[in-house]
């Protein structure tokens, strides 16, 4: 068991930190499908290499670690304010932090890709359902939409998406952020059925 399990003292917590970045910035250098040298990683973090299965234990549970504490940190900006920001601001919001959180993103294909089952792609699902719920009672998307159907849709057209906008911007000869503001008004406008953009 290691130790990060049974409460790291300052220093271990200084380790984990510096793993974990190590881990984030490799995988923001040579990709995802490139794979986690754990080696490469503890030299980067200026860690003995024997001390990260030590800490962690293994690559899944140093990637976890990693993206439970990035999710802890960013997750709250995803939807906060709920019901007041309303629906459009919120897939606005949601876009642009899930853009700027595209490595977040990363770690999770890498970890389903390694075969992980026990990595949570929602972190704050229950207060998105309430939200999805009050929209559909203020009439600002159709009450026969599925909620949970909207958020699993939500999730897995983020994830694609962010992962593979910049190849497909390329591919269709468009700037990156043209396509971003293309697909989210597309979405505002498939989740409202109307439109959205002003007048």
């Amino acid at each position: 068991m290691s130790r990060r399990s049974r409460g790291a003292a300052d220093g271990d917590e200084a380790a984990d930190r510096k793993l974990e970045q190590a881990a984030l910035e490799l995988l923001r250098k040579d990709g995802v499908l490139a794979g986690l040298n754990l080696r490469e990683v503890a030299d980067l973090a200026g860690i003995n290499r024997g001390l990260v299965y030590h800490y962690f234990g293994s690559r899944g549970e140093l990637l976890r670690s990693a993206l439970r504490r990035n999710g802890e940190r960013r997750s709250a900006a995803y939807w906060s304010r709920g019901e007041e920001l309303g629906l459009v601001n919120r897939i606005d919001r949601l876009f642009k932090q899930t853009i700027r959180n595209a490595e977040q993103l990363r770690l999770v294909v890498l970890l389903l890709l390694d075969g992980q089952t026990k990595v949570r792609l929602m972190p704050r699902r229950e207060q998105t359902q309430r939200d999805l719920k009050y929209d559909q009672a203020a009439g600002n998307i159709p009450d026969d939409l599925d909620t949970v159907a909207v958020h699993a849709l939500l999730q897995s057209l983020l994830m694609g998406y962010v992962i593979a906008r910049k190849p497909l911007a390329a591919e269709f000869g468009v700037g990156v952020r043209d396509l971003d503001g293309r697909m989210q008004t597309l979405v505002e406008r498939l989740l409202t059925g109307r439109d959205s953009t002003p007048e």
